[in-house]
This record gives C-alpha cells, sequence and structure tokens, in this order.
C-alpha cells in the first residue's frame, strides 16, 4: 500500500544567556561536573525562583520572528515527573499558556515553498545530565547538574511535514533563524540543540492520522534523519503486515541504527500541569512588543535579498554565503575590505569552506581573519599574484599565521610581468614544442592552453596569465 509520511518535530534550544532561568548560577559549558548550581536550581526546600527577563525576552524574539501570535498575559506551568536529573522532582515549564502560538515558516524544498505551521513556542528550565561510566562491571550512573535550569525555549511544529527532507531543511532553517536572532549558540555537540521527532504513516488520501510514534533526545540533525528513515520503513512494515503501530515513545539507538519502545501513551495528563505558584504571570505589553519588533536583526532570507541586490552576487552564491550568520558576517566584512564582493564569494565558497569542512573548524575559531584574507584578495586584484598562487599561499597563513604580504616576499612568489623576462620564457617553449606549435596553427585549441601550462610550469606559476596569453598569440 501507498503511504503518506506525516511528520512533526519539537526543537529544544538552549537560549545563549549569561545566568540560568531562575537563579545567578552561569550556563558556561564544559565545568566540572555540579561546579555551577546552587539551592535553587537543585531544588532545596524552601528555595523561590526569580525569572530571568533576559531569556523571556530572546524566546519572545524567537515567537516573532516565528510568526506566531504573542500571549500579552502569559505564566509558567508545573510539569510534574520523576528522573534521576531532574531535582525537584518537576520542570518549570509552559502549557496553557504559551507565549508564542499559532505561527509558520516557510521553507523552500525542491524550488517549491512549503509553509510549516508552529503550534507553540514556549520557554522552560532544562533537566541535568546523566553521565554513564563505560567499563564491564560498572552498575552505576553518575548526575550532572550544571545544566539544570538552563533557559530553554521550545519550538513545537504542526504535523505538516511530508517527507524526511521537509524535516532536515525545517531543522536547517531554525538553526540559521536562531543564530540569525543570538537567540542560541546552537552547538549540538555541546546539547545547546535537541531534536524530538512524531511520525505517523496513514494510506494516502486518507486524512485520519495515524497512530504517532514520537522519537526523544536526537541530538543531531543526522540522527533525526536516520531515525525518520528507519520509522518510515518499519512502520511500513508493520501495517503491510497488518499489524498495529502503536502510539509510544522510542528511544533512537544511533550506533546499532534502530528505535527502541521507551513508554506507551504518555500524553499531557500524565504530567499533571498546573500553575507554577511561586511565580508571578508576565504581561508583555504593547511597548515591550513593539521595541522587540522593531529591533529584530536581519535574518537569512532578508540578507540572501541584500546580498543579490547590494552586491550583485548569484542567488546561489547568496544563499550558500546566509546559511551560517557567522560565515555571512566573514564574507561581508572581507568583500567591503576589498571592494570586490564576486571574488571575494568565489574565494569563500570554495577554499575558506573547504578548509573550514577539512579541518573540523568553526569560522569563529578560523586563524584567517577578514583582515588577512582581504590582504591576499587585494595582492590578486592588484595583480602581484595569481588565483592560483594565492590559493597556496592561503594554505600557508592558516598554517603559519603569517600574513599573506609576508609570504608572498619571503618565498619570492610575486606574478611576474615583465614583457621583456615572458618573452624570453616563451620563446624558449615554442622552440621546444614545435608540434604544439603546429597544431596550434592548424586550429587545435587545446595545444594552446599546453604551450601556456608549459610556460606556467617554467616559471613555477608566477606569469601573469593575462600578459602571457597577450604575447603568446601575437607570437603565433
Amino acid at each position: 500500500m501507498d503511504y503518506e509520511v506525516v511528520i512533526g518535530l519539537e526543537t529544544h534550544a538552549q537560549l545563549n544567556t549569561k545566568s540560568k532561568l531562575f537563579c545567578g548560577c552561569s550556563t558556561a559549558f564544559g565545568a566540572p561536573p555540579n561546579s555551577f548550581t546552587c539551592p535553587v536550581c537543585i531544588g532545596m526546600p524552601g528555595v523561590l525562583p526569580v525569572m530571568n527577563k533576559a531569556a523571556i525576552e530572546k524566546v519572545l524574539r524567537i515567537a516573532v520572528a516565528m510568526n506566531c501570535t504573542i500571549g500579552q498575559h502569559t505564566y509558567m506551568d508545573r510539569k510534574s515527573y520523576y528522573y534521576p536529573d531532574l531535582p525537584k522532582n518537576y520542570q518549570i515549564s509552559q502549557s496553557h499558556s504559551n507565549l508564542g502560538t499559532e505561527g509558520f515558516i516557510d521553507i523552500e524544498v525542491d524550488g517549491t515553498t512549503k509553509r510549516i505551521g508552529i503550534d507553540n513556542v514556549h520557554l522552560e528550565e532544562d533537566a541535568g545530565k546523566l553521565i554513564h561510566p563505560e567499563g564491564r562491571n560498572v552498575t552505576y550512573s553518575m548526575v550532572d547538574l550544571n545544566r539544570t535550569g538552563t533557559p530553554l525555549a521550545e519550538i513545537v511544529t504542526k504535523p505538516d511535514m511530508r517527507s524526511v527532507e521537509e524535516a532536515r531543511v525545517y531543522m536547517e532553517q531554525l538553526q540559521s533563524m536562531l543564530l540569525y536572532l543570538d537567540a542560541s549558540d546552537c552547538k549540538m555537540q555541546e546539547g545547546s540543540l535537541r531534536f524530538e521527532a512524531s511520525i505517523s504513516l496513514r494510506p494516502r488520501g486518507q486524512e485520519k492520522l495515524g497512530n504517532r510514534v514520537e522519537i526523544k533526545n536526537l541530538n543531531s540533525m543526522k540522527a533525526v534523519v536516520k531515525c525518520l528513515e528507519y520509522e518510515i520503513k518499519r512502520q511500513t512494515q508493520v501495517l503491510d503486515e497488518g499489524g498495529t503501530v502503536y502510539q509510544e515513545t522510542r528511544l533512537w539507538d544511533d550506533v546499532g541504527g534502530v528505535s527502541a519502545v521507551m513508554r506507551r501513551k504518555e500524553t499531557a495528563q500524565d504530567y499533571r500541569y498546573f500553575p507554577e505558584p511561586d511565580l508571578h504571570p508576565v504581561e508583555i505589553s504593547n511597548e515591550w512588543l513593539a521595541e522587540v519588533r522593531r529591533t529584530l536583526p536581519e535574518l537569512a532570507e532578508q540578507r540572501r535579498a541584500r546580498f543579490i541586490e547590494s552586491y550583485g552576487l548569484p542567488e546561489y552564491d547568496a544563499a550558500v554565503l546566509v546559511v551560517d550568520k557567522a560565515v555571512g558576517d566573514y564574507f561581508e566584512k572581507t568583500a567591503e575590505l576589498v571592494g570586490e564582493p564576486k571574488a571575494t564569494s568565489n574565494f569563500v565558497m570554495t577554499e575558506v569552506l573547504r578548509e573550514l569542512k577539512d579541518r573540523k573548524m568553526e569560522i569563529g575559531q578560523f586563524p584567517v581573519t577578514p583582515e588577512r584574507l582581504a590582504e591576499l584578495l587585494r595582492l590578486v586584484k592588484d595583480q602581484i599574484i595569481s588565483y592560483n598562487i594565492a590559493k597556496e599561499v592561503f594554505i600557508q597563513m592558516i598554517e603559519t599565521g603569517e600574513g599573506a604580504g609576508t609570504i608572498v616576499e619571503k618565498k619570492g612568489l610575486r606574478q611576474i610581468s615583465d614583457t621583456a623576462e615572458l618573452e624570453a620564457i616563451i620563446d624558449q617553449v615554442l622552440g621546444e614544442n614545435p608540434a604544439a606549435v603546429q597544431d596550434v596553427k592548424s586550429g587545435k585549441k587545446q595545444a594552446f592552453g599546453f604551450l601556456v601550462g608549459q610556460i606556467m610550469r617554467k616559471t613555477k606559476g608566477k606569469a601573469n596569465p593575462q600578459v602571457i596569453h597577450k604575447l603568446l598569440a601575437g607570437k603565433l
């Protein structure tokens, strides 16, 4: 039977505030276990939480950017459940009065725009982290509560995605939006961005949804994609064999590439939500909301349009450069210093992005700053070095930390543009390759390229290509 896939995603994004949601403890990553804790975040009796206004503002920006209706009267709820890394045995979250509701985000898949509905955007506190030591005889786990109380934005979509590819594009676009909003650092390797996927199948053409399976704690986009692909195959097989896909929560084994049952038929009632008695409701005034809208930063789509209009970049270039806000910032600063947007775009998209990928680095860690790259590209612009030489210099800049000008002078890489010097080399190459000369005269264009290559080899790539072409064409 032909089935239609129905997918919804929940995203937990740690907000990049300096302190936790209800206390002054640091949210910095990587500290020794249980060193960033206090009586409030570890749930000692008699303590009272105090709301972090910066966290509310960041979630408010997310909700506005996702076209949500903003609740002017919002409050926090208690979500009661037991887990070893939840010291209070309840989580302060939102359920009855979410900060943002009924929004949407538009994604583009295969040249078609698809609108994904956003059910709600709300604020909550994170739980701690369980650490499971490895070893044959290890029979215990440990708890690190540093993460406990870190503010989270939870973003819940409607079940509007109909393919794994739509889910992938949505996740990438959401990550880009959070970075542009400066709401989260989105470092999935540090747990700053996590996903939960809901998936069901139904016969194509049927309106009623199938039983939903939810997969918890997916820590990478790649894991989400692999998990969804597995669940589509698993549920298809169950339905084809006449079985029942149960409404349940499953866990994903990324190593084994399979999901396993965690629990069945979990509902909101299981958590016994009720208004948090220790926190006042939050009033989002018209003035506050207007200020958030006014100060909303330029997002990726707006930046893409500006790169095309202001810098004259092709749509492809602009789309690549705006995906990562930091890469877009890097390009824009370099282009302004060089005055050559397209040449800068070409170098960033090929050389810079390749080195970042190969070296597993983020642009913020890259040793070649925009100022250093601009110096290199100006040498190409002024015909002091060729583009090919620039690529070699670029690698040395990364590895040595030296500037482009220093490397060029130290290595003697200045481009040869002196016509007398080049004519002598060209005459030598023509004398050594009479057959290629005859081929050029017979109309074989590739032979001309061969001769250019021989000249470049003799000059170790330092000959000015434009001067070579002009002189060689004249002699032939």
